[in-house]
């Protein structure tokens, strides 16, 4: 069980219900984390009084300097602050919480200073599993999935034998459009898009619920943290969000996780495992759920998610490109300067025509393909009329 942990992103979804948990189990918070909000974060660190705070805003981290002035808090700047709060040295645990691509080098930088991880950044996994999953076995420390459906399956997994698993099925919400057809897609606002049925989160990891892709990025971490082929994934459209993934043994007997649609179980698992401690979260009451559904997902209309296995399939940089990719066409999404079934199209033409068959491949390799990727999108797509 964590003792003192590292919260990078603390301002964000993730970030504060991670506060929530650590408020109701004393769990001692030695560094926080932010973009740019300031605000959040002074209030945090106010309550929390860590030893340090970052702020990747360096005019942001200045003002909070100023702010925190009456306090022993130490504040730092940009990537390299990140990074430091990640190694930080008294907490055993961190808790990557940043959105996209940006979290994978707070990520190795935690692991190779011996940090467990308690991962929330699926993008670390889907652009760098190769390294990742390479470093947490070389400095032997533990990686705890938070995504809710890897917990589910993380914890479906808890004594099960060696050999067994024959199967893991995510389940997914289908999002904001579930049963929209292309045509019906063509014209949805980004406030449509950012509307999402039963979960409470960022708006980068709303859009790619709404187009699928962020269950394509499941798919391939998953790959990497139970040592699955594409084969051997499936995923299944659940509109309640009570089952949040399951696993098939070789026997054919299937096990679910359910609880009520609520982050804080995956997080305060991944925090206190092995131990099964009360929770904040409400519990879940089956009878007034009354009855759930499944559907197979529609892979012509919601692109991202045929495409995400492709790259899985293919290997090398082609994750890094899918991710990078979707990063840079969600972004000019939410700045109104494409349309929603733009970023599935985009997506799919990078993996098709932008990367490389690379497969030995470095850091410096997987951040060259992002950087390299962004700019051609940007290039390629940033003209689009409305």
């Amino acid at each position: 069980m964590a003792k003192a942990i590292s919260v990078l992103g603390s301002t964000g979804s993730i970030g504060t219900q991670t506060l929530d948990v650590a408020r109701m189990h004393g769990l001692k918070v030695t560094a926080l984390t932010a973009n740019s909000n300031i605000k959040l974060l002074e209030k945090q660190a106010r309550e929390f009084m860590p030893k340090m705070v970052a702020v990747l805003d360096m005019g942001a981290a200045a003002q909070l300097k100023i702010s925190l002035s009456d306090t022993n808090i130490d504040v730092f700047c940009g990537e390299e602050g990140i990074k430091k709060a990640a190694q930080e040295e008294s907490c055993d645990t961190v808790v990557n919480a940043i959105v996209g691509v940006a979290g994978l080098l707070p990520t190795l930088a935690a692991i190779k200073a011996g940090k467990n991880l308690a991962l929330a950044n699926k993008e670390t996994l889907v652009a760098g599993g190769k390294l990742v999953m390479k470093a947490v076995e070389d400095n032997n420390v533990k990686l705890y999935p938070v995504d809710s459906e890897h917990s589910a399956i993380f914890q479906c997994l808890q004594g099960c034998p060696d050999g067994a698993l024959k199967k893991v099925i995510l389940t997914a919400s289908g999002g904001t459009f579930f049963g929209k057809t292309r045509d019906e897609l063509e014209n949805v606002s980004v406030k449509q898009a950012l509307s999402h049925p039963n979960w409470d989160m960022g708006a980068k990891i709303t859009i790619d619920s709404s187009t699928m892709m962020n269950k394509g990025l499941e798919v391939i971490e998953a790959s990497w943290l139970f040592g699955c082929s594409d084969k051997d994934i499936d995923v299944v459209i659940h509109r309640e969000s009570i089952i949040h993934s399951m696993i098939q043994l070789k026997d054919n007997a299937v096990i679910a996780q359910l609880g009520v649609p609520d982050m804080r179980i995956p997080i305060q698992y991944a925090l206190t495992y092995p131990k099964r401690l009360p929770s904040p979260t409400k519990e879940l009451d089956i009878c007034r759920i009354g009855k759930m559904s499944f559907f197979e997902p529609d892979y012509d209309t919601f692109v991202c998610l045929a495409v995400c296995r492709d790259a899985l399939r293919r290997g090398g940089l082609y994750p890094t490109v899918a991710n990078a990719a979707n990063e840079a066409a969600v972004d000019m999404f939410l700045r109104e300067q494409i349309r929603f079934l733009d970023i599935g199209d985009i997506v799919s033409e990078a993996v098709g025509s932008f990367c490389d068959d690379k497969k030995d491949f470095t850091l410096e390799d997987i951040l060259e393909a992002d950087k390299q990727t962004r700019a051609k999108v940007r290039e390629k797509f940033g003209h689009i009329s409305l």
